[in-house]
């Protein structure tokens, strides 16, 4: 029925079709619809109006908005009656399509066209060469356009999509499990008084058993960002990445240079532009030297310090470090006993011939569980995974 459609680009534009109509469409069944075109391709145009309907339509109201929509786009460019379900429909190829969509006098008036298709911008030609229409070609969504894009050729509206990406990605979080029990039919272990208090209504004979289980709670994160001048390229993105993480767990984030600023009180305001301000404003010796020791030494002796107790601790530098690198490799272990897991972004990683030669980095790298590149869009994916399996009860810590 859409050979050579992009299914998410597909719902995103119908849904806005609908919006200005009227219709409420949410972003739950854009998502259901968008996996349901990918589970069973919609091979005739009945199954694609009722797969529409059932995922965007929500109240009772909206129908007749949402039927006059449908007819408005595949009526008049791929010439069918909505309502016609009974008859089999014919193929359609790529040129009855073409000439369907060049044939549509109502779209290409409001300027709309097709809501999956992208029509080739108008260029001028000289008399020699013929006019016609080229296929639409599949766009990726603006996040997969950019996957491979460094984070200093972003601009502001680019790093507000990644945030925003962020904070969505970040849904599955790390647990602990912690001393509180909690009645669960799966537990394994017999909770005696509400037990007795059942067993009072038969004859004092235990017969149903109330199970337990340990109570699970999220594991805290505690972040750390260099913000010195060799990492301003990566600065902007990572604060993004803070905010996702102070939004969705309990967590502390930390920005530093030469010396350590505590961001997670300004990094959860609802607004990502006042965040990402407030952010700056506080950060006072950005763009500057580092000195990487130094800071988490003050972590830990600070009042904060006691978060980092089996908490996943990441520190995101390049390991350029002003601090003696035996200082920081002493410190490291102290982090590294008191942590769960720790992680290090390091973005000098993703170079093919990387090789730990700074004197910091090199330090600090036997007290790391892990080293990430992030060093692009693509590369962040890798870290939310990577803070998600750090908390598995299954993953093993490589301390000694």
């Amino acid at each position: 029925m859409l050979p050579a459609v992009d299914h998410s680009a597909f719902v995103v534009s119908l849904s806005a079709r609908l919006q200005r109509a009227g219709v409420s469409v949410g972003f739950t069944g854009m998502g259901a619809l968008v996996r349901a075109m990918a589970a069973a391709p919609l091979g005739s145009r009945a199954s694609l109006y009722w797969a529409t309907r059932i995922c965007l339509v929500q109240r009772q109201s909206d129908l007749a908005s949402f039927d006059a929509v449908f007819a408005a786009v595949f009526d008049e460019s791929l010439g069918i009656d909505p309502h016609a379900r009974s008859q089999p429909l014919r193929a359609v190829g790529d040129e009855d399509m073409l000439a369907s969509i060049a044939g549509a006098p109502s779209f290409a008036e409001e300027g709309d066209g097709l809501p999956w298709a992208t029509l080739p911008s108008v260029t001028s030609t000289t008399e020699a060469e013929t006019g016609g229409l080229a296929l639409p070609e599949r766009m990726p969504s603006g996040l997969e356009g950019l996957a491979d894009t460094p984070f200093d050729e972003l601009d502001t509206a680019q790093l507000a999509l990644l945030g925003g990406w962020l904070e969505a990605a970040l849904t599955s979080w790390p647990t602990r499990r912690t001393r509180r029990q909690s009645a669960h039919h799966a537990g394994r272990r017999t909770a005696l008084r509400p037990t007795l208090a059942r067993a009072r209504r038969t004859g004092w004979e235990p017969i149903e058993l109330v199970l337990t289980r340990p109570v699970r709670k999220h594991r805290r994160v505690v972040m750390l960002c260099d913000v010195s001048q060799s990492m301003q390229c990566y600065a902007a993105a990572y604060l993004h990445l803070m905010r996702a993480v102070a939004l969705t767990t309990d967590a502390e984030v930390f920005a530093f240079a030469t010396t350590l600023t505590r961001l997670t009180s300004v990094l959860v305001y609802k607004s990502p532009q006042l965040a990402m301000q407030q952010a700056s404003e506080k950060v006072a010796d950005r763009f500057g030297g580092t000195r990487i020791a130094s800071n988490i030494r003050a972590l830990l002796a600070s009042r904060h310090g006691g978060a980092t107790r089996g908490a996943i601790v990441i520190i995101a530098s390049d390991g350029w470090d002003s601090d003696p690198p035996d200082e920081l490799a002493k410190v490291m272990a102290r982090l590294h006993r008191r942590a769960y897991r720790v992680l290090w972004l390091n973005p000098r990683a993703a170079a093919p011939d990387f090789a730990p030669l700074v004197g910091g980095f090199s330090a600090a790298l036997p007290y790391c569980d892990d080293v990430l590149p992030a060093h692009n869009i693509g590369a962040l994916g890798d870290v939310v995974s990577a803070i998600v399996r750090a908390g598995r009860s299954d993953v093993v810590s490589s301390r000694g």
